[in-house]
């Protein structure tokens, strides 16, 4: 018998990876309200978060590698990725006034959409789903759709 495991199919890597966006989203809006810096934050979830177990429910196991891009990329393309997200969003609501889990996913979306060459419209699909986690009974998975679709035709336009 061996000892090997499994080949992971591409069910399993496509749950890492959306376990990696989220943790990343939970990860930047930690940064903005604690004021610690990234790497810190990052090795807290690393450590603590990806497959941890929390009164008998497992964490998921998230793609590590993804979830440093996004975190490493939302950082460094912050100002970027803010002002694309305010051109996006209605003149009255800039990015400062809205919701901050919601200001943690567009920047987690568009470092993705800026930094990587995943399809936006896998990034787009990937963070309604995510926003629809945070607010499942609310009209803010719309608003992340509507959002991350003008981010996206800015920051890739050749993808449509």
């Amino acid at each position: 018998m061996s000892d090997a495991k499994p080949k992971p199919t591409a069910a399993d890597k496509r749950q890492k990876k959306a376990a990696a966006r989220l943790y990343a989203v939970q990860a930047l809006f930690q940064m903005e309200a604690s004021g610690q810096p990234a790497d810190r934050v990052a090795r807290e979830f690393e450590t603590y978060r990806f497959g941890a177990v929390y009164d008998e429910d497992e964490m998921a196991e998230g793609d590590l590698d993804l979830f440093r891009q996004i975190v490493d990329e939302a950082v460094n393309w912050q100002a970027k990725v803010d002002q694309m997200t305010d051109r996006a969003l209605v003149a009255k609501w800039p990015i400062a006034r809205i919701d901050p889990v919601l200001r943690a996913l567009f920047r987690a979306a568009g470092a993705e959409l800026v930094a990587t060459t995943t399809p936006p419209k896998v990034v787009i699909t990937e963070f309604v789903d995510i926003a629809r986690a945070f607010f499942p009974d609310g009209k803010e998975p719309k608003f992340v759709n509507a959002v991350l679709d003008h981010m996206a035709r800015e920051a890739r336009p050749e993808a449509f």
